[in-house]
């Protein structure tokens, strides 16, 4: 049996010697693919849109988030069809996570033994709090907590996280104050209601422990004024992530990847892959038949009748297709018969050619890489941490270099902790505890240090991770 690599499939021509080769059906419904621009779901430079009333509160007006209030949406489900951004974003959320979060005492720094500091710490389950405050800061660049006080407004008993997805800001004042935060399902605005949205007051962005106590009547207003005390008990504070020309919602830098092309163009890839192996035919094998091993089959086996023949054919044809398909038949000898015509040519009676169809949308392989890379650029992660470029051929992708590129992530969260320390330093300076906020990195050690990680401190303390 002769077996070689081919590039083309041979057609069977019109002539009487043309060798015969299996039918082979090319669907006809080919899939066109494409995929929507995701620049779409953006204004270019920001979105000037009109306030919008407020659902049951025709006094107040929000500001709605994009230009037709389903920006955080629309920015999910993107997010969501690539595993790429969806993964780094990931990434980047245990990144400014961490070690979590713990109140400590400043002399040991260690976790505060103060019982009250513990039963708050537990009762409010603070480090799923901060997973959360985390995860809204990395994919929106803003969070949204409320404390909420006792009755005799003389301490705060307990804090909650609210999805920024969900969080309206009010229009500012004449000041240039937002002085409240709408929490509603914003997905279904057109039927909202009164009971439907929750109006929170917001703290100054600035100043939440002195805006608080002056709402309490305990200090002057920043204006000098002893205000009226309120009778609210809960209260909005905003940890954003400043970003340029957004007085409202913080455009994330990431979002940069939408606005360019290589976001699109991956996906382009992934669906033109699909649509390439769906509507291309796998042959990988071409037979040619010899007329004359028709003819010798049908006289060896006595066939005259021509429908006889037809299915002595199919017949042969199905028992050849058995033999070369399927992972069972590997290794198998076929010996077939030739003969050397009268000019001293071999005539083969079968042969048997392997189509090389190599890799499927292979030639896209480089491209598929670079724009993975660049999403890794845009959400600020190398490469080497998540795997984008994997395999030993990738320089600089050692255990060292891969420990240091994750000490370097690790320190520019620090910016990140800092902006999310705001609502617990308002909530042990309005309680009047002796503890501090820390946020514990991890740092990566190398084996001689007895330990594969530490934890490290804002003011520089190591222990062993695992302590």
């Amino acid at each position: 049996m002769d077996m070689k690599s081919s590039d083309n499939i041979t057609v069977p021509s019109a002539t009487p010697m043309a060798p015969e080769i299996f039918d082979f059906v090319v669907p006809q419904n080919s899939e066109v693919t494409s995929v929507e621009e995701s620049a779409v779901i953006f204004d270019e430079d920001g979105y000037d849109v009109s306030p919008l009333p407020v659902p049951g509160y025709p006094a107040y007006k929000y500001v709605p988030f994009g230009p037709d209030n389903e920006l955080p949406f629309k920015l999910l489900r993107t997010i969501g069809s690539d595993e790429v951004l969806a993964e780094n974003l990931f990434f980047n959320v245990l990144a400014t996570y961490g070690q979590g979060v713990n109140y400590i005492d400043p002399v040991t720094k260690q976790p505060s033994d103060d019982p009250d500091v513990k039963q708050f710490f537990m009762a409010n389950s603070l480090r799923e709090f901060y997973l959360e405050q985390c995860t809204d800061m990395k994919h929106f660049f803003f969070s949204v907590a409320v404390v909420i006080l006792d009755r005799k407004c003389e301490e705060i008993v307990k804090v909650v996280h609210k999805d920024a997805c969900y969080c309206r800001f009010e229009k500012a004042d004449n000041e240039g104050r937002i002085n409240h935060v709408f929490y509603a399902n914003w997905r279904k605005s057109t039927s909202l209601t009164r009971n439907d949205v929750e109006k929170i007051r917001l703290l100054d962005p600035i100043d939440p422990l002195g805006d608080l106590r002056a709402l309490l009547g305990k200090t002057r207003g920043s204006d000098g004024v002893q205000k009226e005390r309120t009778k609210e008990r809960k209260f909005a504070v905003v940890m954003k992530f400043p970003t340029p020309g957004q007085r409202y919602y913080p455009s994330p830098y990431y979002s940069a990847i939408f606005r360019g092309d290589w976001f699109d163009l991956k996906r382009l890839i992934g669906k033109g892959k699909k649509a390439k192996m769906k509507n291309h035919s796998a042959v990988r094998y071409q037979v040619e038949i010899h007329r004359d091993f028709w003819e010798n089959l049908f006289t060896e086996e006595q066939i005259f009748d021509p429908e006889e023949k037809k299915k002595r054919m199919k017949l042969e044809k199905e028992r050849i297709r058995d033999f070369v398909s399927g992972a069972e038949n590997s290794g198998k000898l076929w010996i077939s018969s030739y003969y050397v015509d009268s000019y001293g040519k071999e005539q083969r009676m079968v042969r048997i050619n392997v189509v090389d169809t190599g890799k499927e949308g292979g030639d896209w392989a480089e491209d598929t890489q670079e724009a993975s890379n660049m999403i890794c650029y845009a959400t600020n992660i190398h490469p080497n941490l998540v795997g984008a470029t994997p395999g030993k051929s990738q320089t600089n992708n050692s255990g060292s270099d891969k420990r240091e590129l994750f000490t370097i992530k690790q320190s520019l969260e620090t910016a990140t902790r800092d902006m999310l320390a705001k609502v617990h330093n308002l909530i042990i300076a309005f309680n009047g505890w002796d503890v501090e906020p820390s946020f514990p990195m991890i740092i990566l050690t190398t084996l001689d240090k007895k330990t594969d990680a530490v934890k490290v401190t804002a003011d520089g303390t190591q222990q062993n991770a695992n302590s």
